[in-house]
């Protein structure tokens, strides 16, 4: 129902971590300072499109690109709908 070409609507469509770099929280601190940066830069609202994702589940290379739902749900992301079974729409509106 939203216009999509709503440019005060801002998204997260990718969270990448070089190599080397990986399981130390990166991912998280991204997600939080697009949060920040978002709020302070006039947007209505931030969205992330994450997997979700399970434990011992296996996860083809690259997929996780966007981000699980642990992450964004981190940075205070709310979930607002489910648009297939692997992945989730999250939101702040400000």
């Amino acid at each position: 129902m939203e216009d999509k070409a709503d440019d005060s609507v801002w998204a997260v469509t990718c969270l990448i971590t070089r190599a080397g770099f990986r399981k130390r929280g990166v991912t998280y601190a991204l997600a939080g300072a697009a949060v920040d940066f978002a709020r302070e830069h006039g947007a209505r609202a931030i969205e992330g499109y994450p997997m979700i994702t399970k434990a011992g589940e296996e996860i083809t290379w690259g997929e996780l690109h966007v981000g699980n739902r642990k992450v964004f749900a981190s940075a205070g992301f709310k979930e607002v709908s489910k648009p297939t079974p692997r992945r989730v729409v999250m939101r702040i509106n400000f």
